[in-house]
């Protein structure tokens, strides 16, 4: 299926913004989520992809950035257009590019400054500091520093080592920190954001509440009495982006969900329960048993993800082709998913659609109700929206599902002991107020059969391995640091309850250098 792109924007044009200008920094995603939080909304763009003729935008940021405003590939745009015009906050990179394109100097500092300094110097009156206090922590991350500022700039707080720590642009709307705000250690960072917004005079109307109201008429508009056709996997994404196409179009929304057979234990059985509560016209797909027999004997990971992408999409295929006048694909897909899908100048770097490949020969539109929120926001959203608690706090759950937790070859066997294990180690996490607490967890079954003892029988068994990480957004992740007392009745139950299981591990690897799944 060619999906057709109509590049619908799933919020009025002329809601009120801020743009921020990602210079590639790790955390430009997260300075679009404190303002966010803020109940305002903002859009990310390609530094040199400034909106140009959009009366909605109210203030611009400029990002971090891996590069040094010395390196010859550092991203360097004309912002004379800009400045002057709206309000901006350069941080970082950002205000270490406004005092170098203004002629000031930006050197290599003696040493790297980076961790948590306190203030040591706020000017009395800046509407950038209001409320901030002489002692306040930030977080500094760079290994320049400003050592010249150019003429009209004017210091407005220091650290003890860094005496450039803040500056204003006397005579424009302009201010720069070479700290970083958005991040969690910086105790004043969202107060200094807020400062900011304040002094663009932004409406702080964006709400869950009020995205519902705008998209659903949206969307009614856009598709009239089209139908639109949907993958759910029974997350959180797919499960909200279902909701809002129901409440717009109703029975003309359908909804496919396919059980590839490498769900959690009553998985299938339990979301088509939820989905009915919410009134969706779902279809359930039992394809197991197609799946184990395309998956026989493979143990290559990337083969594995390859065989249940394709196995989903013609089975997703030959069901949509059961219906009739289908003209859109609807999808779950998220800001970070858009984000990430472009670099910073502009190009795809990889595919953001949840359902790729589809057959060339459908040749729908493509729908995308969620483009524009961040995952917590979608949680709120669905939250919003009068969805169970059960579905919009899950976990993340990979597509491949545990196809990609049994590491080797898959058979139903395997799949059941997984199946049993993940199932014990989710139930005793919910049953002792651990699941709200930690980002995804899992059970993997390994490769590995290990000498135990059961009574007084010597056995050779299967090894699980279990896996808890805190997250904001999964790009990092550290290992959740559970009580030993708990993983020692996980472990128990497990090895007692799950016949074929006589060992149990627990992974206490980050994110980075390892990744949150196994394969």
């Amino acid at each position: 299926m060619r999906i057709k792109s109509n590049n619908l924007t799933y919020y009025c044009n002329m809601q009120e913004k801020i743009i921020i200008l990602d210079f590639g920094s790790q955390t430009t995603q997260l300075i679009g989520r404190r303002v966010r939080e803020l109940n305002t909304y903002c859009e990310i763009v390609p530094y040199n992809k400034f909106p140009f003729g959009d009366e909605s935008v109210k203030g611009v940021i400029l990002s971090g950035s891996p590069f040094s405003v010395n390196d010859a590939d550092a991203f360097k745009p004309d912002l004379t257009a800009i400045r002057g015009k709206y309000p901006v906050l350069g941080i970082c990179y950002g205000a270490q590019y406004l005092a170098y394109s203004s002629g000031g100097k930006v050197e290599k500092s003696d040493s790297r400054e980076y961790g948590r300094a306190l203030l040591t110097k706020v000017k009395d009156g800046e509407a950038l500091f209001d409320g901030i206090a002489v002692g306040s922590q930030v977080w500094m991350s760079h290994g320049d520093t400003i050592t010249s500022l150019p003429q009209a700039f004017e210091i407005i707080a220091s650290t003890a080592d860094v005496e450039k720590a803040a500056y204003k642009i006397n005579g424009e709307p302009t201010w720069a920190v070479q700290f970083h705000p958005e991040v969690y250690h910086t105790t004043d960072g969202t107060r200094l954001l807020s400062n900011f917004l304040n002094i663009c005079k932004v409406k702080r109307d964006w709400s869950p509440a009020s995205f519902i109201e705008t998209t659903v008429a949206e969307l009614k508009a856009k598709l009239g009495d089209d139908k639109v056709i949907l993958a759910l996997s029974g997350g959180v994404d797919s499960s909200v982006t279902a909701v809002l196409l129901n409440r717009a179009i109703g029975k003309n929304l359908t909804c496919v969900f396919v059980d590839h057979g490498l769900l959690r234990k009553n998985e299938f059985e339990t979301v088509l329960t939820d989905y009915e509560h919410l009134g969706l016209n779902v279809i359930g797909v039992n394809a197991k048993e197609r799946f184990y027999k395309e998956l026989a004997g493979v143990s290559d990971p990337e083969t594995k993800r390859k065989i249940i992408g394709k196995g989903f999409i013609n089975v997703f295929d030959e069901e949509a082709h059961k219906l009739t006048d289908i003209k859109w694909l609807g999808q779950g897909t998220i800001y970070p998913d858009i984000i990430e899908s472009l670099s910073i100048t502009g190009h795809v770097i990889k595919s953001h659609h949840n359902v790729g490949g589809l057959p060339e020969k459908m040749n729908l539109k493509l729908v995308e109700p969620l483009r524009l929120l961040f995952k917590d926001e979608v949680r709120r959203v669905g939250l919003e929206l009068g969805m169970k608690e059960s579905l919009i706090k899950r976990h993340p759950f990979p597509g491949p599902g545990l196809g990609i937790r049994i590491l080797g070859d898959i058979t139903p066997e395997k799949v059941e002991i997984l199946q049993n294990a993940d199932d014990i180690f989710t139930r005793m996490l919910k049953e002792n107020a651990l699941y709200d607490k930690v980002w995804q967890t899992g059970a993997i079954l390994l490769p590995i059969r290990s000498v135990g003892v059961m009574g007084d029988e010597r056995t050779y068994e299967n090894t699980v391995a279990l896996r808890a990480v805190t997250s904001v957004d999964g790009m990092t992740a550290d290992w959740a640091h559970l009580p030993y007392e708990f993983l020692a009745k996980v472990s128990n139950e497990i090895i007692n309850k799950v016949k074929g299981v006589n060992r149990v591990v627990y992974d206490i690897s980050s994110k980075p250098p390892a990744t949150i799944e196994w394969e």
